[in-house]
């Protein structure tokens, strides 16, 4: 007698299949942190920022762009492990998780996009660069993307580990351009950002990536209803959580001590930190 009534799931969606041979338990050195954001100036800011430019930035663009900043205060985070040494990227890029939903509900995957130098972008620029190429994605257009997809696709599953793996030795160990295994050059960024609020989660600790060698991944929560404390006194506030999945292999408590306080500074006084709204240009139609 079975000890189960199971099936095998087929069809796989390619993010299923990839993350199937992509972790094998909990990894050893992964920290887990969440860092409360007080949300009532950001949204004011986001509302005010549409109003004058057209762009509908979201809580998605202010935290990548204010982590971007944390990294780049912070360099000794913006790193990767080669042959067990340490080395420090020269530029910031941010990967934001897109869900692909065009195959309907029942085969969502999910893909991403990586903007770089975000630390040297205007959030003007984040939106305007953002919008262009999730449409490529969602649309299935981007080329270096799609050509990845299509040899992992056609793969066996039992190959896919091996595959992202020789993926990983060549561009990151090795350092050589990866554009000739149909990879796009630098895929991953520094930081990883993916928005479970859009989901209706309050909080998520989201996993790292062995092969995408990115030291840090934030998990971005729904905005919520919350009593805060204002000069002694309980009133009600928005809030947010940003869930940190971090690699104690060279960031500690002091490194993420220190980026919280730049990404807290940023997000509760916006209009201090991102783009001056009487200098912004308006989106271009």
């Amino acid at each position: 007698m079975k000890n189960l009534e199971i099936v095998r799931k087929r069809n796989l969606s390619m993010f299923r299949k990839i993350a199937l041979r992509t972790w094998r338990t909990v990894g050893d050195p992964s920290v887990y942190g969440t860092v409360e954001l007080r949300m009532e100036k950001a949204l004011e800011y986001l509302a005010a920022f549409k109003a004058k430019t057209g762009r509908r930035a979201t809580v998605t663009h202010l935290v990548a762009k204010a982590a971007a900043m944390a990294l780049r205060a912070t360099p000794e985070a913006n790193a990767l492990v080669r042959f067990d040494r340490l080395y420090l990227r020269k530029k910031v890029g941010v990967f934001f998780q897109v869900a692909l939903t065009d195959a309907g509900p029942e085969a969502i995957d999910l893909s991403g996009l990586v903007l770089h130098d975000v630390d040297e972008k205007s959030l003007a620029q984040i939106c305007d660069e953002f919008a262009t190429q999730v449409e490529l994605v969602r649309a299935r257009e981007d080329p270096l993307l799609e050509r990845s997809r299509r040899i992992l696709n056609r793969l066996p599953g039992l190959l896919v580990r091996w595959a992202l793996g020789i993926g990983s030795f060549v561009a990151y160990t090795l350092n050589i351009d990866p554009t000739f295994l149909g990879i796009p050059r630098d895929a991953f960024g520094s930081i990883m950002v993916t928005n479970v609020g859009s989901l209706g989660l309050e909080m998520a600790f989201a996993p790292l990536v062995p092969y995408a060698r990115v030291p840090m991944i934030l998990a971005i929560g729904s905005v919520r209803d919350a009593p805060v404390v204002e000069e002694g006194r309980v009133v009600a506030g928005k809030v947010m959580s940003v869930s940190v999945t971090f690699d104690h292999r060279f960031i500690d408590g002091v490194h993420a001590a220190r980026m919280a306080a730049i990404l807290r500074s940023w997000m509760h006084e916006p209009f201090d930190h991102f783009d001056r709204l009487d200098a912004v240009s308006p989106l271009r139609a």
